[in-house]
């Protein structure tokens, strides 16, 4: 793995326990799908803002892009055309509460998404994570971008929503490709967060294109969660 960038500054606030507010939530739905294209994020999403037509309007709601046990940690992805499902994996959309009773109505459709069937079966909802800790898969930078580039943007952008950058740490740039050209992304890492801005990532995001799976955080248990060595 190539990591060069990042932002490690040592602090060691206490930890807050406390009850994750429920207005955004990951509605996770289980599955029926044999397999789907790797690079599936247009694709899933025109399929689920044509079956939920609200969808597109709902600027607060994401699409998680679906990864299989050999997907690797995000770091990294295996370079293969087809991306083959086990009956465990599950679909994910990160929603408003508000949108939850009508997020029940994906159940039982049928969505083609690059030419494979993918059945949408019951779902249970999730709740945002408590810890300090978060990773982001996909987060839109630009082509050419420096890593030093991409984290002074993605600083800036933290700090305007009120997050101080205590640790971060970003991975290997990706690409999402889109019918008229390609976006370019990176993950990222962000350690020492505080409950609230935790809280308030998960919800926010970072950055556009949530609907692509971009800026959408996931908790993590620390930084060996995504580090290989």
């Amino acid at each position: 793995m190539k990591v060069n960038a990042m932002y490690w500054n040592e602090d060691t606030d206490e930890k807050i326990e406390n009850v994750v507010p429920d207005n955004v939530l990951d509605v996770v739905y289980s599955i029926s799908c044999k397999c789907i294209p790797m690079e599936h994020a247009h694709a899933l999403s025109e399929a689920l803002q044509q079956a939920l037509p609200w969808l597109a309007e709902e600027e607060s709601a994401g699409i998680h892009q679906v990864y299989g046990a050999e997907s690797g940690n995000g770091w990294e992805r295996p370079d293969t055309e087809v991306l083959y499902l086990s009956r465990r994996q599950k679909l994910t959309l990160r929603l408003p509460k508000t949108r939850l009773e009508e997020a029940k109505s994906l159940t039982g459709q049928i969505l083609d998404i690059g030419g494979h069937t993918l059945t949408v079966g019951e779902l249970t909802t999730r709740n945002l994570s408590i810890l300090p800790t978060l990773f982001a898969r996909h987060v839109l930078g630009e082509a050419g971008q420096t890593e030093e580039e991409f984290m002074a943007q993605a600083v800036t952008q933290l700090q305007a929503m009120g997050i101080n950058v205590k640790k971060m740490m970003c991975g290997m740039e990706g690409v999402i490709p889109l019918p008229d050209g390609k976006l370019h992304t990176r993950s990222l890492m962000l350690a020492d967060l505080e409950l609230e801005e935790s809280v308030k990532l998960q919800e926010v995001g970072l950055g556009s294109g949530r609907k692509l799976g971009c800026g959408l955080f996931l908790p993590q248990k620390g930084i060996k969660a995504v580090d290989p060595d």
